[in-house]
């Protein structure tokens, strides 16, 4: 059973954020069924996690709450990170979130990169803010992102067919490199410091 994780940053409740990350998760799960390799998927709402994620920067060190959910994400095989277009980049809650993650927790993981937005002009914001953010982090970013304007959402229009290939193409490259890999292990901060003894030694 393959780990994925959905990070959505949404502010509001119902979003299109949401909605979309809801979307692609679907696909997803479908094409690692479809290999024969089965998938759990956890939804994470970043906002939910905001107090948390302010008093870890705050005070340097997680809630245990708090850190089991930074565990479950750099021990999923795979993530999906859906942001809302502010200023033509990502949103506040990502960076925070980003902030407060081992900037080794991301190293070698897959991760399908997605956004929503008030208009398709600022399609080129997952390519010119999220991607860097990621590969800075050493993750690997699935070449295709998807984002999603108004229009998108027209039901039975051409655009809302448009948007169904782009999240089709994206979930298809997630699996297939989800699928070629061993099951992730949670990375651990900590396994790189010597034990009391071996510093006693020392």
């Amino acid at each position: 059973m393959k780990r994925v994780v959905v990070l959505s940053a949404g502010l509001r409740q119902p979003s299109s954020t949401r909605m979309l990350a809801d979307r692609i998760a679907e696909a997803v799960a479908r094409d690692l069924d479809g290999l024969g390799d089965p998938a759990e998927v956890s939804p994470i709402e970043l906002r939910d996690h905001a107090r948390e994620a302010l008093n870890n920067l705050l005070v340097g060190f997680p809630s245990p709450e708090f850190a089991e959910l930074l565990d479950q994400v750099s021990g999923a095989d795979a993530l999906i990170l859906v942001t809302p277009t502010f200023g033509a980049t990502y949103n506040s809650l990502v960076k925070l979130f980003i902030d407060v993650l081992d900037e080794k927790a991301l190293a070698g993981k897959p991760v399908l990169i997605a956004a929503s937005g008030g208009t398709g002009r600022h399609s080129m914001m997952l390519d010119h803010a999220v991607r860097p953010l990621l590969t800075y982090l050493h993750a690997v970013v699935m070449p295709t992102g998807v984002f999603a304007a108004p229009e998108d959402w027209g039901a039975g229009h051409t655009t809302e067919g448009n948007l169904r290939q782009r999240i089709d193409r994206a979930a298809a490259e997630l699996a297939a490199e989800v699928h070629r890999r061993e099951p992730a292990k949670a990375y651990d901060m900590f396994a790189e410091t010597p034990d009391f003894e071996t510093l006693m030694g020392q």
